[in-house]
């Protein structure tokens, strides 16, 4: 036998063209999962820590449907304080079986009385601070997992808490929660009533629990414990399940309840007045919706940053994502320069829809608008400074801010020191459920995690979603801090349908990240053949040329972070065309998501490699 010689270069060709084929046609379809997918006939659970998924798994055992047990999931991960706790903020898109609609959950908390521009300049700040009491709008997440449960589920308030109750009272805490409490203790000890939660060793070397022991919460016991006082009196005095719920809701927002977290909050230099708690409430919303061939997809409106995630479908619609292959340096640049775009349209145009002025999202998720957006991209190179559009013309409207758009740009000298890497990747936690019935629901709650300020007596941390605020108009004139208004979040549940029937729920921890790991997530599965915990797993890119949503509001244009097994020649391409790169070990998520199979009539469930997120199905 000869053997013909072959060179280096051949041989590299030759490895990254079978790749990018197996790539291509496969996804990563026969890629080994380090955690398996979920298969259920009758519901499924996931969210963002295992005891967390079984307390879904209880409430589905004990015949509650999906809204039930993502319920008792949210109580729960907020009990564990899963980067999160029980004064922050709920969003969630809700599927009904009986009406074939989607529907949008309202439940993040609004800006107190005093909070102004003026209030937080006087201070010398910038944006409204990262932690405290200044830094809480009122609190979302009660009144949200009441109304979801009043509205859409089958179960007793008393019921769905239970598992978080019985936590309250005493749970072995996980490594990481304890450890993040020990990391922060110097904060915590700023506020009594948090050190007087979280430092169950004061004075000790490690003042923060340890992994495993019994993490107990009193006062959060008791605030709970109310709720269902409440519920089960009105029960007994002939009140139905719906209304009964509801009287709990009152008590916490204009009862005694309402009356410790505002004196918790003043007490520590929070603005919080009765009136704040008493005049929020939930909205019940439609949520807006593009479509990627032919797959509807939905998102929470412009008061998040779901609607990133359509723009960015509408423009990568037009470019043959699949030709170019799976993280190919092409595919990868593509979406790169797509998010970017999208993300300009999000840090200048997105608000509150509940205040003035009315943000243009009707142009903005236009199919036309995103094919001029789309002649923007550079094939061969990084655009540092990609600006926001202008919508407006696409709704027939003249844009009354082009001023500020003149002057707007990304590579501000004052914009580019160092991006807090935590608030881009860390917080928030995500709930899937589905049941056979036909209720599927996407929840991305957050707020109120550790370091949180405890609002006196109620075991009640408060929400630092305020700092998500702008204070200038020229930055952002749709979300400027003002009483009673909405930050412009970044938590983003999602819902696609296909051919008139659930397709996929799918959600993600994070910040400024969720609709980039979203967004690469769905194009797994719809592009490239992946099956859900492939898809979740998968590694994503992140951009950092957005404005961060927390703390400085700082940017990073070109940097790049790539998972550290994408190969050295695609690396090698995308430094050529200005990228500034980095690499992490695991870049997929931590994604939950379920997808709906029609042909056999199952749940398939995926929790992606990234963090502690957890499913259990049936």
């Amino acid at each position: 036998m000869y053997s013909i010689p072959i060179s280096f270069r051949q041989k590299w060709i030759a490895v990254s063209l079978l790749l990018i084929s197996f790539f291509t046609a496969n996804g990563i379809s026969h890629a080994q999962t380090q955690k398996p997918v979920l298969h259920g006939r009758h519901w499924v659970a996931i969210t963002g820590k295992p005891l967390g998924a079984t307390a879904g798994a209880k409430i589905f055992e004990r015949g509650g449907n999906a809204i039930d047990a993502a319920c008792a999931m949210l109580a729960a991960t907020c009990t564990m304080w899963d980067v999160l706790s029980w004064g922050g903020e709920t969003q969630a898109l809700i599927y009904n079986p009986h009406t074939k609609k989607v529907i949008g959950i309202n439940a993040l908390g609004v800006a107190p009385t005093g909070a102004t521009p003026e209030f937080f300049k006087k201070k010398k700040m910038n944006y409204p601070p990262e932690y405290g009491p200044l830094a809480a709008v009122t609190p979302g997440t009660p009144g949200g997992l009441m109304t979801m449960l009043a509205e859409f589920g089958t179960m007793s308030l008393k019921q769905v808490l239970e598992p978080a109750m019985q936590m309250a009272e005493g749970y072995p805490i996980e490594d990481d929660t304890a450890n993040r409490i020990e990391r922060e203790k110097a904060r915590i000890k700023q506020w009594p009533y948090s050190k007087k939660v979280f430092l169950t060793h004061l004075g000790e070397k490690r003042e923060a629990p340890y992994q495993g022991e019994i993490f107990r919460q009193p006062d959060l016991l008791s605030t709970l414990t109310k709720l269902v006082e409440t519920e089960q009196e009105a029960l007994a005095e002939g009140k139905n399940r719906k209304e009964a719920i509801y009287a709990a809701y009152e008590r916490f927002y204009k009862g005694d309840i309402a009356q410790e977290f505002v004196h918790g909050s003043r007490e520590q230099g929070g603005l919080h007045t009765m009136e704040d708690l008493a005049n929020w409430k939930v909205h019940l919303e439609e949520p807006v919706m593009t479509t990627y061939k032919g797959i509807e997809v939905y998102k929470l409106t412009c008061w998040v940053q779901g609607p990133v995630m359509l723009q960015a479908l509408n423009v990568l619609e037009n470019f043959d994502l699949k030709a170019m292959g799976f993280n190919s340096a092409k595919y990868i640049h593509t979406l790169y320069q797509t998010m970017n775009l999208a993300f300009a349209d999000r840090d200048f145009y997105y608000g509150d829809p509940y205040f003035p002025p009315e943000e243009p999202i009707r142009g903005l998720l236009s199919k036309e608008y995103a094919k001029e957006r789309a002649k923007l991209i550079d094939s061969e190179k990084n655009d540092p400074d990609a600006k926001p559009g202008d919508p407006y013309p696409f709704e027939g409207k003249k844009n009354p801010f082009t001023h500020y758009l003149q002057k707007w740009s990304n590579i501000d000298t004052a914009r580019t020191s160092r991006v807090n890497d935590e608030s881009f990747f860390a917080g928030t936690t995500s709930i899937q459920a589905a049941d056979k019935e036909g209720w599927v629901i996407s929840v991305t709650p957050s707020g109120g995690w550790v370091p949180a300020c405890i609002a006196g007596k109620t075991g009640i941390g408060m929400s630092q979603r305020m700092q998500s605020f702008v204070l200038d108009e020229s930055e952002n004139p749709f979300n400027v801090v003002a009483p009673g208004k909405r930050p412009r979040a970044t938590l983003t549940p999602s819902l696609a349908i296909k051919e008139g029937k659930p397709f996929l729920a799918f959600s993600v921890q994070g910040g400024d990240t969720q609709d980039q790991n979203l967004l690469q997530f769905f194009l797994n599965m719809v592009e490239f053949g992946m099956n859900v915990q492939e898809a979740c797993e998968a590694p994503n890119i992140t951009s950092y040329q957005m404005r961060d949503s927390f703390d400085k509001h700082d940017t990073k244009p070109g940097r790049l972070t790539l998972n550290e097994e994408v190969p050295q020649w695609v690396r090698a391409e995308l430094a050529k065309m200005g990228y500034k790169l980095e690499y992490r070990r695991r870049t997929s998520g931590p994604i939950t998501a379920i997808y709906f199979d029609w042909q056999h009539g199952t749940f398939w469930g995926g929790a992606s490699n990234h963090g502690d997120d957890y499913g259990i199905a049936w």
